[in-house]
Order: C-alpha cells, then sequence, then structure tokens
C-alpha cells in the first residue's frame, strides 16, 4: 500500500515527488516517459531565480535534483484508477497499485487541425513542436497556424531559421504577450494572414503548401513546413467518468488541488486554470503533495 502515486513526470510531477522523497513517503511516480514540456520548450524567461534557460537545460537540472533525491520513473501506463473501501486502485498495462491518494499530473498534448493531409505529413513537413523540428526548415518557408502566445513563440523560435514565416490566424487579432505581438509585426519576415481558416495541407511525399479560406474565398501559399500551435488537449481521458473536468476536458481542482474525489489531487497542464506555466505546475504539484500528505494524517487520527 503506498502513500501515494504520482501520475506523470513533467515539471508538476516531479515536483511532487520531490516533496514526496524529502517527506520519505511510501510513493511510486508512474509515466510513459519523463520530461513533460521540458522536451519541447525553447527560451524560458520567467522561472523564478533562473534567469535564462531552455527546457532541455532545465530538464538536465531536474534529473539532477532527481538523482540526489533518489528519485526513479518507473515506465508504466496508466488505464484507470478505481475507489475501493479507503484507498484506490491505479490501474497501469504492466500492474495495478494501491495507494491511499493519488496525485495526477499527466500534461497535455497538441490540438489537431483535423484537415486533409494533416496526418498524411505529420513528421513530413508537418509538426507540432517548433522547438524540435524547427531547424529542420532552414532556409525554408513555413506556416505557423494559430493566434495566441504559443503559435508567437514558434514564429519568434523560427525567426533565424526560415526564409519566409506566414502566420495564419482564424480570428483577426493576435491574443497573447505584448512583447511578441511586437516581435511579430516589426519582423520583415513575417506576413500575418488574419481571419483565415486553413482547409487543406498539400503535397507529394513531403508538404509543398497550404491551402486556406479567407472572406469566403480560398487561396493557397507555397511551404515546406506547417507548425501547428492551435493549443492542447489534457490527457485526462482515463479519468472521464471518474473524476469532473471542465468543458474543455481538464480536471476540475480547488485551490488546494484537491479534485471532486476525496484523496485525489491533480496538477499542472491536466488541471483546470488552462495557463500553462512551468512555474504554476511546479507550485501546484507541491500543493498537491502536501495536501496529499495532511489528507493522509487525517487519516491516521
Amino acid at each position: 500500500m503506498y502513500d501515494t502515486i504520482i501520475i506523470g513526470a513533467g515539471m508538476a510531477g516531479m515536483t511532487a515527488a520531490i516533496y514526496a522523497s524529502r517527506k520519505r513517503m511510501k510513493y511510486e511516480i508512474l509515466a510513459k516517459e519523463f520530461g513533460g514540456q521540458f522536451m519541447i520548450s525553447g527560451e524560458i524567461l520567467n522561472y523564478p531565480g533562473i534567469v535564462e534557460t531552455t527546457g532541455t537545460e532545465l530538464s538536465k537540472t531536474m534529473q539532477k535534483q532527481m538523482q540526489v533525491n533518489n528519485i526513479k520513473v518507473k515506465e508504466e501506463y496508466v488505464k484507470q484508477i478505481k475507489k475501493q473501501d479507503n484507498h484506490f486502485i491505479v490501474i497501469g498495462e504492466n500492474q495495478q497499485y494501491e495507494t491511499k491518494t493519488v496525485i495526477i499530473a499527466t500534461g497535455s498534448r497538441p490540438r489537431k487541425l483535423n484537415v486533409p493531409g494533416e496526418k498524411e505529413f505529420t513528421n513530413k513537413g508537418v509538426t507540432y513542436c517548433s522547438i524540435c523540428d524547427g531547424p529542420l526548415f532552414s532556409g525554408m518557408d513555413v506556416a505557423v497556424i494559430g493566434g495566441g502566445d504559443s503559435a508567437m513563440e514558434a514564429v519568434d523560435f523560427l525567426k533565424d531559421i526560415a526564409s519566409k514565416i506566414y502566420l495564419i490566424v482564424k480570428a483577426d487579432k493576435l491574443k497573447g504577450h505584448e512583447y511578441l505581438i511586437e516581435n511579430i509585426k516589426s519582423n520583415d519576415k513575417v506576413k500575418i494572414i488574419y481571419n483565415a481558416q486553413t482547409t487543406e495541407i498539400i503535397g507529394s511525399k513531403l508538404v509543398n503548401g497550404l491551402k486556406y479560406k479567407k472572406q469566403g474565398k480560398e487561396k493557397s501559399i507555397n511551404v515546406q513546413g506547417v507548425i501547428i500551435e492551435i493549443g492542447r488537449n489534457p490527457s485526462t481521458d482515463f479519468v472521464k467518468g471518474f473524476l469532473k473536468l471542465d468543458k474543455h476536458g481538464h480536471i476540475q481542482i480547488d485551490c488546494q488541488t484537491q479534485t471532486s474525489v476525496p484523496g485525489i489531487y491533480a496538477a499542472g497542464d491536466c488541471a483546470s486554470g488552462h495557463e500553462y506555466q512551468y512555474v504554476i505546475s511546479a507550485g501546484q504539484g507541491a500543493m498537491a503533495l502536501i495536501k496529499a500528505a495532511r489528507y493522509l494524517a487525517s487519516l491516521k487520527k
């Protein structure tokens, strides 16, 4: 019987594990892989105490901290959580785990356009990660789909790599940090196309173009890469019907990271809040573990 099972090994899950280790709790951290958003984040300038870093460097720092605290991630895909008497059963692909509390930190995944050509050309010019695949488009023309911070960050990352960048925006304006908007609008490499609905990604063996509809007319551009940045879907399918979710599928939590089921907590990108910030994930991960420990203490009483 574990004190807690932590599901997910990104910023929220790893922070919870650090606190669990320091408290000498009996715990396990389960995940398909270590890293979460670390592996696709570029420049990071807003994490308190660290003036400037990258997702890769922050990941390396976190791995060192894992070693110091003897934290090992167990490779396990969690399929379901069930309540049994006064504890929970976490059902993985390989085995089951009995635990008194659960912390869910499963993050989120990219949202798809669901247009013709998207699936066919994924990894053949279509990507959801400018940081991972941006260098592949050196000297090429690319299209970035989206109008929020993630899309603008992709454009900012690509500005010194791509030859020309088309920013395809469904709305009539950009939404996000002003400094990003200013940087993009002042860059001669970037052409912003507002009120544009992407309708198809085209190519032969690789992407060579994109079609979009604007004011009822279909138009096309020649590009060798399409970076889709239209938001994320939380990885919460395994708790549907067990925990309360918001309309976007995030796990509903209160200000103490408590879910609708006492003893189960959620933190980071899978939880309600929709802000997708490392500092928030870290704070919620710490909060979730502390509250789980207090819940355990109340059970003993």
